[in-house]
């Protein structure tokens, strides 16, 4: 009996080793934690598939060292994401008979989830005639500097850079960088300094902030200097916001990297470990660590924490220190205490009731008090966004970000808040959008429901929409709404609908001043909302334009209002027709056209109009010779939006008739389909139903209905007949 317990014993203390040695551990299981000196954790792996989340992740280790493709690794963090990389320098050099050895960097990394992180590095230039220029391949950004010296005695030798005239130079990195194209050159090819050395070199590189590059050489051969150390930034859902990735382990949280371009994992507080891993994050005995965890009283350890009590007698903060007291003081403290925390909260509650009583009145609130638009609270709203949380942050635009909400009668909203900058430019601009909502009332048209008046800048409250933009659809390939050109035509109508009522029937006529394919939300049934007034104009219904300061959107604005200050009705015109063109072509207003040339693909519309080859820029496929019609007709209804002279584009109100007159058409056209097709099932079964039908007793004929129906899956029509008595 007593070897068997023994045993038992043997058996639980070898399976709890192991566990915690799995615990313990950074990699899979049965896959290699380290590479020389460098630890690779997981979802890194080497060489096997199974030992990293996926093939971007997989290393190769050999007798060099740790490798992804030909870049090698020197370090691994998990708590920072980070690795820290050897980059090969740019570099351009010159021997006294002028023969040259030019090197330019350029790096990939489109097939790992990695960037260059711009926290961490810089781009450094070292030379006494040296330039450099860096961009991506994409051609989204472009930086460089030079660097110069009379002598290369003068770089500074410390491993600083402290600017231009000291033989280096530096340039910040963007977010989010996957490619680079690193050049360097010469200004007069070295040959001023080449006195002073049988070879003369200018290098370039990306390179970590804490790297020191004192022991380069601008007189040593290319070959010899060292790799400069670099940090990629890497992410395990690249492109994923944490509602979307499914990587963390139990006891750790997902956060979104905006350097990174994706999401990340760290261990909870009071855990460490591994957090890619199911049992990688393990909770810390911070009682066994009071270096680290300091406690001067009776430490008891918690899931994640640690509490720390002063032994009785003694008073304080255990974690920092306990100190014995008299009990004599314990009633003066409570009671000094007690007021001056009374104190403090009646003047803070009466300090925040008048400060709330300003705002309110500074913000017209004895004025709209009386009108019919509900005014709310700063409280409510606070309660509504929970404390404008981060999770329910819906957008931004040129003048405030805007939350979602939930009102305590279950009301969807939409609050928008204004950005901290300027606080008087706000205030002007929001009480010019509140002027001008407060005038709509259209189905089309995203509904003001109410106002915050106690901030210093008003809240605005919105109907909420829950199916975002009509850009987000156009441009989000797993969007199925505008697969069909019903739903297109529709979108497109009920947009016009909103602008000519905006331009016609609204008192006084407003100009929108940026209508654009963000500005048009899609709520719970995909119908077409427009937002977004702060640039919008009030004018006077014989007015048709007014001079206003140029603002909007790129590649949305009116060419003539960009000319002349003046923004017109035909200004929304213009602006219309652009979203037209995106909503076809599926192409943002500032693209390049398809076939090569340097024309933006308005102009590549316009001309595909003339030339006839509309069919050749949709991004969708008309579904009959119907359809096609219906899209040459829209077509050129925005060519004619698009014309350069406002004389000479429709008004808002032709332009909305005639989309209305093709939606109509359209919707007329399916229903007689829908006719023909029920008088077609019907005369197939026309024996059956003339025989029961003249069986009927024509005084019951109010009782007695014939039903015919058609079988969706088989194909076929069913007659049935049925009486009610």
């Amino acid at each position: 009996m007593e070897m068997r317990s023994v045993l038992w014993m043997a058996v639980m203390l070898v399976l709890s080793s192991s566990a915690a040695v799995r615990a313990n551990s950074i990699a899979k299981e049965n896959c290699q934690e380290t590479c020389g000196n460098v630890s690779v954790p997981y979802p890194f792996g080497i060489g096997k598939d199974e030992c990293a989340k996926n093939h971007s992740f997989l290393l190769n280790c050999t007798d060099d060292g740790l490798f992804f493709s030909n870049i090698q690794i020197y370090n691994i963090s998990l708590e920072d994401g980070t690795l820290t990389v050897g980059i090969f320098s740019a570099y351009d050099c010159y021997d006294r008979s002028g023969l040259r050895d030019k090197f330019n960097q350029r790096l990939n990394l489109r097939r790992w989830p990695f960037t260059i992180s711009p926290i961490h590095n810089k781009l450094t230039a070292l030379g006494c005639d040296t330039w450099v220029l860096m961009s991506d391949r994409e051609g989204n950004f472009g930086t460089g500097c030079m660097a110069i010296c009379s002598d290369p005695k003068d770089i500074e030798h410390d491993g600083s850079c402290s600017g231009y005239g000291h033989g280096c130079c530096n340039s910040s990195i963007p977010n989010n960088v996957k490619t680079l194209d690193i050049r360097v050159g010469s200004f007069f090819n070295h040959s001023y300094i080449l006195d002073f050395n049988p070879w003369s070199c200018g290098y370039a590189f990306v390179v970590a902030n804490s790297y020191k590059f004192s022991e380069i050489n601008l007189g040593r051969y290319p070959d010899k200097v060292p790799r400069p150390h670099a940090v990629l930034e890497w992410v395990v859902g690249e492109q994923e916001y944490c509602q979307e990735a499914e990587a963390c382990g139990p006891n750790a949280n997902c956060t979104y990297s905006d350097t990174g371009g994706g999401s990340r994992c760290n261990c909870l507080p009071g855990f460490t470990g591994n957090p890619y891993l199911k049992e990688g994050c393990q909770d810390i005995d911070e009682c066994k660590d009071p270096n680290e965890y300091p406690c001067h009283g009776i430490c008891r350890n918690t899931i994640g924490n640690y509490t720390c009590q002063c032994p009785p007698g003694m008073r304080g903060d255990g974690k920092v220190g306990c100190q014995r007291f008299r009990l004599t003081t314990i009633p003066i403290v409570i009671v000094g205490v007690i007021l001056v925390t009374i104190i403090t909260i009646l003047v803070f509650i009466v300090c925040q009731r008048r400060k709330k009583e300003k705002y309110f009145r500074d913000n017209g609130g004895m004025i709209l008090k009386h009108q019919r638009i509900r005014i709310f609270s700063e409280a409510e709203l606070v309660k509504a966004t929970n404390n404008y949380n981060r999770s329910l942050f819906l957008g931004e635009g040129g003048f405030g970000s805007v939350y979602k909400g939930v009102l305590a009668d279950t009301i969807l909203v939409a609050v928008k808040k204004a950005k901290d900058v300027d606080k008087a430019r706000m205030n002007q601009e929001f009480q010019h959008e509140i002027g001008v909502v407060s005038q709509v009332n259209h189905r089309n048209v995203v509904k003001l429901l109410g106002l915050c008046l106690e901030t210093k800048v008003p809240l605005l409250v919105y109907e909420f929409i829950s199916n975002g933009t009509l850009h987000h659809h156009i441009h989000d390939r797993r969007s199925q709404i505008l697969g069909s050109w019903k739903n297109r035509l529709r979108i497109a109508t009920e947009t016009a609908l909103a602008l000519d009522y905006l331009h016609s029937l609204a008192d006084p006529p407003i100009i929108h001043g940026d209508v654009k394919s963000m500005n048009i939300l899609l709520d719970d049934h995909y119908t077409a909302k427009v937002s977004d007034f702060g640039a919008s104009v009030l004018i006077s219904p014989n007015q048709t334009g007014i001079g206003s300061k140029i603002q909007g959107t790129f590649g949305y604005l009116d060419p003539e209002y960009l000319m002349t200050g003046n923004l017109t009705t035909k200004s929304d015109v213009y602006s219309f027709g652009v979203v037209l063109v995106e909503l076809l072509t599926g192409e943002k207003p500032t693209s390049r056209c398809r076939d090569g040339e340097k024309r933006n693909i308005i102009q590549y519309f316009i001309s595909s109009v003339e030339d006839s080859r509309v069919v050749q820029v949709l991004n969708f496929e008309p579904a009959d010779d119907g359809e096609m019609e219906e899209v040459e007709s829209v077509a050129e209804l925005v060519k004619r939006c698009l014309n350069g002279s406002g004389l000479k584009r429709p008004t808002m109100k032709v332009v909305a008739e005639e989309l209305t007159r093709l939606k109509k058409l359209r919707d007329n056209f399916w229903a007689h389909q829908g006719s023909e097709e029920t008088e077609c099932l019907l005369g197939e079964s026309s024996s059956l139903t003339s025989y029961e039908v003249s069986n009927i007793n024509m005084d019951q004929m109010d009782t007695y209905t014939v039903h015919t129906t058609f079988d969706i899956e088989k194909g076929s029509t069913v007659a049935s007949n049925t009486s009610s008595c």
